[in-house]
């Protein structure tokens, strides 16, 4: 493992929470704009990781 995997602290103390949380944000939000296919929207959001959640969030 390299060092900065090694060091996450995603795994420890509130990050599991915490992501739990933003990922339930964000599957929200896809149905709130209609996607269909959840998989579907996270990968088409994820192409263009710096945009596109913010045309979604209207914050672009």
């Amino acid at each position: 493992m390299r060092g900065t995997e090694r060091d996450s602290t995603i795994r420890t103390g509130h990050g599991p929470d915490n992501m739990a949380t933003l990922r339930s944000f964000a599957i929200n939000h896809l149905r709130a704009a209609g996607h269909p296919n959840i998989a579907a929207g996270l990968r088409k959001m994820s192409y263009q990781p710096f945009h596109r959640p913010l045309d979604l969030l209207g914050l672009a």
